[in-house]
């Protein structure tokens, strides 16, 4: 059905002023484009009319239905004023204002920890230039987003369902609905985890998931405060993330650290530990939170008719990304040091040694044998209260504790702005979130009343995996709007963002293609191989088509089969 529709180049009337809708004209083909940049708005109202090859490096299709209502765009309640200050090129008072964005879209997730553990006992230090270099890729990406939301006044939700065909468009919300809905589940997970270790186990399993349902009202509570009362919450989870998994009961070595940083090798590596490397990528880089960051900076008052304005606050917003994302590489490298140090190619039965000395009740969650010890978030706690002591088991709990709620928050605003912008629907926050907590609550509920916790927090593995598979529906997107000037004027990408977005999409989306053969590689029944045959051909089906339109936009003309529809029937707005 996609084949089909790629080699047709539709068109659409586009355009954006302050988040406002103006009126625009489709042009036929024997109307005469106007210059791009003839508004001198730099960005404000950009009309996509008829694109043209060779006038402009893309031919990106656009959505030929029939609108029965007009789209609309997402507002914030509130809009945080940003301080005037004249012949200044740089200003802390601006930059606090621009502050907050960053932060909400860097927020490590109880399946980012679960993945960093497993790295450092698995792995050791090799693999902390993989955390390194997925978080400098995050921060190209996020920058994009950022600068799509500002210069359009539109969040890549809206720009998706304003140029992608009708069934392009819906595959591409359903495939980051089902990433915000793992996000939610990996909350679930870890926030039910944390609450049975501070209870010491009086809590169940399954009595921690139904507490998590409070999360909601939480939400619910700090949102009707403003915009920048909850952003001063963040920070708040942000820091206790900090202070809890960078609590040093083990001074890790400085030097492997630094060797495992910014020595790009995984010497004696096997495919478990290239696997935990992928998985890496899929936890730094979270697709919904490229969404996420391109609507949060619309919060911001900036006026996209004035140039300098649009140029300062994308300064100041990458500025804030670099910030919170420094934030995060510094907790994730806490916590795969610290495991690294003290965990690494241990054996089950020296843990269980030690569990027995410390007096624990967890002993026997741990094979006394000798194979090597395996560990997810809640065998990582009671590791560590283990050799550490109660508090340092404490101390962890309440650090997933903070992620888990954290990312509750990042998720429904996500699961808001994407349904809004997708499907032009809009839902009341306490809607949106009710129906994805269900989502996410029901398997993680079953699991935890009728399997044990190794299966509850195995599927955070799997969710790692999802949301790695998830990545190339945001990021084939942003490349592809933020690089075609007709959306972006001369806020385009130019040649140098062109290359490194194009090289870093192609490794995502390799990554990604081995993460399917080694999957379906180990699944062992034939039904299952036809059935995983079927869905990855869908799959990596999809990824190339919106790979080719990406291609397009970064100037391969080429790939174009050339034809031009006009549009009928479309309602000027």
């Amino acid at each position: 059905m996609l084949s089909g529709q790629m080699c047709k180049s539709h068109l659409e009337s586009y355009s954006v002023n302050s988040g406002t809708q103006v009126s625009t004209t489709v042009l036929g083909p024997e109307q005469k484009m106007p210059d791009e940049n003839a508004s001198g708005d730099h960005g404000v109202s950009v009309s996509l009319g008829a694109i043209n090859p060779a006038r402009s490096n893309s031919s990106i299709p656009q959505s030929p239905e029939v609108y029965t209502e007009e789209p609309f765009t997402t507002y914030f309640d509130e809009k945080i004023a940003v301080p005037e200050e004249k012949h200044s090129c740089f200003s802390f008072r601006k930059l606090w204002a621009f502050t907050g964005p960053g932060f909400l879209m860097s927020i490590v997730d109880p399946g980012n920890i679960e993945c960093d553990l497993q790295s450092g006992a698995l792995a050791g230090f090799k693999l902390l230039w993989v955390v390194l270099f997925s978080t400098i890729m995050g921060l190209l990406l996020q920058s994009l987003a950022a600068r799509l939301g500002v210069v359009t006044g539109l969040h890549l939700a809206e720009v998706c369902h304003r140029q992608y065909p009708r069934v392009p468009r819906i595959l591409l919300w359903l495939m980051v609905e089902l990433a915000i809905i793992g996000v939610d589940m990996q909350e679930v997970i870890g926030s039910a985890i944390a609450i049975n270790l501070l209870s010491v186990g009086r809590i169940p399993l399954w009595g921690g998931v139904l507490i998590t349902i409070a999360d909601t009202l939480i939400f619910l509570f700090l949102d009707k405060y403003g915009l920048r009362k909850l952003e001063a919450f963040f920070g708040f989870l942000i820091t206790i993330m900090a202070l809890t998994f960078g609590y040093e009961a083990m001074k890790p070595s400085q030097t492997q650290v630094l060797q495992g940083m910014f020595l790009p090798s995984c010497s004696g590596c096997r495919t478990p530990q290239i696997i935990q490397a992928v998985a890496i990528v899929g936890a730094v880089i979270t697709p919904h939170n490229i969404y996420l960051h391109s609507a949060l900076v619309k919060s911001r008052q900036v006026d996209r008719a004035n140039k300098q304005e649009v140029q300062e606050a994308n300064k100041y917003f990458f500025i804030d990304s670099c910030i919170a994302l420094f934030v995060s590489f510094i907790i994730n490298i806490f916590v795969i040091s610290v495991f690294a140090e003290a965990f690494f190619e241990k054996t089950n039965k020296q843990v269980v040694a030690v569990c027995k000395n410390s007096s624990s009740a967890h002993a026997h969650l741990f094979p006394d044998d000798n194979s090597t010890l395996t560990v997810d978030i809640y065998k990582g706690g009671v590791v560590l209260g283990c050799y550490f002591g109660p508090a340092a088991l404490y101390i962890w709990a309440v650090g997933i504790l903070a992620a888990g709620h954290s990312s509750t928050m990042t998720g429904t605003y996500s699961g808001q702005f994407v349904m809004e912008g997708f499907l032009n629907l809009k839902w009341s926050r306490f809607a949106r979130v009710s129906l994805t907590r269900s989502i996410a609550i029901i398997p993680a509920l079953l699991i935890a009343v009728f399997q044990d916790v190794e299966h509850l927090t195995g599927m955070n593995d799997f969710l790692n995996v999802l949301q790695s598979l998830q990545l190339p529906f945001a990021l084939i997107p942003i490349l592809t709007f933020t690089s075609l000037r007709p959306v972006m004027s001369e806020f385009a990408n130019g040649l140098g963002w062109r290359i490194i977005g194009g090289i870093v999409v192609l490794v995502i989306c390799f990554i990604n293609m081995y993460f399917v053969v080694v999957y379906v590689q180990g699944l062992g029944h034939v039904a299952l191989y036809m059935v995983a045959a079927v869905v990855s051909v869908a799959y990596l089906s999809f990824v190339f088509y919106l790979g080719w339109q990406c291609f397009i936009a970064l100037g391969m003309s080429f790939l174009d089969c050339g034809h031009t529809w006009k549009l009928r029937g479309v309602r000027k707005h």
